[in-house]
């Protein structure tokens, strides 16, 4: 039984420390913010139970007081239940207001600070706080009670940085100008700090509350006055991205999306999870086992896909067999991910084709010496037959086996028309399956409709044909087809978009 209040950082899920990642880790309960990325949830056990307890100016899901009475309640279950706070819990979010309630009913708990949103902000606009020529003071201060403050000495000293000061900024400009801040100094307020949905407005004080109604800037953003906001000119590296603030919907299966998700995060980019496919095991692994019996009759080895080799590897080491059974084998890897997670095993690869498609795999045996050999070949229950036909025609006898499968999730209709609901400038796909699960979900009108305002990018010509064939249009394609080509293929096609005519 223990009370975890976790700052949950200003929105870049990867902002969290590692304190408090490891307590959502073994958490039986999670009760989040609005302004908490529910991103981090993800991090929680999936039999932990997660509770919105989001406080918005204009709606409250929760009182104070029935959050306060809720960490208790769960508490005395015996569970383990993190607060996760936006920001810090300290920093204006009632964290003395909580910890007073748990205290007063004995309830363990522990404090893991976050990033304040100040901090932040500051390093995602490229805004030092503080700066030997600028600056040597930072006041913090809340703008919701602005007749409490005083702004004769709080206005004037050095940057002052307003939460929650939105709604009472053009009345708090005022107050600071007519205490004696200069109105020519530099301000801006940002929204949704360190999201790839940054939006930043710079002014002065005098012109920044304009700006902020002119623009229809709304909250969540917090408001930074002070000579050092003329430095963003120089420093600005976030918002330079050069796929900041796109929003990237990826629709490989879950486990394999988040290294995607991570390479597009760090180019600026906001990457939605919408596997179209799940990748299961084969329904009945006996023909995988039966040839795994018979390895050593084998002369070739393919390899078309990572999930080719996981599969494969985990019915070896299911049978009464182990890698030793491949030593008399070649092995072909259709591509350098493929060819990487064979090399992982301590495996050579003997041969790899220069474009990673069927054909080309085709064409790099031309020097080989298939009359008469056997080959075997762990893949998808369902895939295109170059491969088998061609190798058999030169003479090979090619063994394919089912070793993987891919399915449609279970709720991806309900998760396509939530995804489609929101804003999106591109859709990636990484294979044919994935194409046609996400128009049979969608339906081929929804998806058509959509394709008028988000592009598609594909991971290379077959999967780009099946998109052509369901009647969309394919707006970049990875060369090399690979998921670092994918995204080069989308920095370009941006770049040329940014490009003036």
């Amino acid at each position: 039984m223990k009370v975890y209040l976790v700052g949950a950082g200003p929105g870049d899920p990867g902002l969290i420390t590692l304190k408090g990642r490891q307590a959502l880790e073994r958490a039986d309960c999670v009760l989040h913010d609005y302004l908490a990325n529910e991103r981090l949830l993800d991090y929680a056990p999936s039999h932990a139970e997660r509770i919105y307890v989001g406080k918005k100016r204009a709606k409250h899901e929760m009182t104070q007081e029935e959050i306060s009475a809720l960490m208790v309640e769960r508490a005395r279950r015996g569970w383990t239940v993190v607060r996760l706070k936006g920001g810090d819990p300290f920093i204006f979010a009632r964290g003395g207001e909580e910890i007073e309630a748990l205290a007063d009913a004995g309830i363990p708990f522990e404090i893991i600070p976050g990033v304040t949103t100040p901090l932040g902000l500051a390093a995602y606009t490229g805004v030092p706080l503080t700066h030997r020529d600028h600056s040597s003071v930072v006041t913090f201060v809340t703008g919701h009670q602005k007749e409490a403050i005083d702004w004769s000495k709080t206005g004037t000293s050095g940057t002052v940085v307003l939460f929650m000061g939105m709604v009472n900024f053009a009345a708090i400009a005022r107050e600071m100008i007519a205490h004696g801040r200069s109105p020519e100094t530099p301000a801006m307020a940002v929204r949704w700090a360190t999201r790839p949905d940054q939006q930043t407005l710079v002014g002065t004080l005098a012109t920044l509350p304009g700006l902020i109604a002119e623009r229809g800037l709304r909250p969540p953003a917090t408001i930074v006055v002070g000579e050092v906001v003329a430095l963003r000119d120089r420093f600005n590296w976030f918002e330079k991205l050069p796929l900041f603030g796109k929003r990237i919907v990826i629709t490989r299966d879950r486990g394999q999306a988040v290294e995607l998700a991570a390479a597009l995060n760090e180019l600026g980019a906001e990457a939605i999870l919408l596997p179209t496919i799940e990748i299961r095991p084969p329904e009945d692994p006996e023909p995988l086992d039966h040839a795994i019996a018979r390895l050593r009759t084998y002369d070739w080895l393919i390899f078309t896909s990572v999930n080719g080799v996981r599969f494969f590897i985990e019915r070896l080491d299911a049978s009464a067999r182990d890698m030793r059974a491949l030593s008399s084998l070649k092995i072909c890897a259709i591509g350098p991910a493929t060819r990487a997670a064979v090399e992982a095993l301590h495996l050579k690869v003997d041969l790899m084709p220069e474009e990673y498609v069927a054909e080309s795999l085709v064409a790099a045996f031309t020097e080989e010496h298939l009359n008469g050999r056997r080959i075997l070949l762990p893949r998808a229950a369902v895939a295109r037959d170059v491969v088998p036909k061609e190798l058999t025609r030169r003479g090979a006898s090619v063994d394919v086996v089912e070793a993987y499968r891919t399915i449609a999730p279970a709720d991806l209709a309900e998760r396509v028309a939530e995804v489609f609901a929101r804003k999106m400038d591109w859709i990636t796909f990484g294979s044919s399956s994935a194409v046609q699960n996400l128009v049979e979900a969608a339906g081929p009108a929804a998806l058509l409709g959509v394709s008028h305002n988000v592009r598609i990018a594909s991971i290379g010509p077959v999967t780009s044909q099946t998109v052509r064939d369901c009647g969309l249009q394919v707006d970049a394609e990875a060369k090399p087809y690979t998921m670092e080509g994918l995204i080069a293929a989308i920095v370009h096609a941006e770049d040329k978009s940014a490009a003036p005519k």
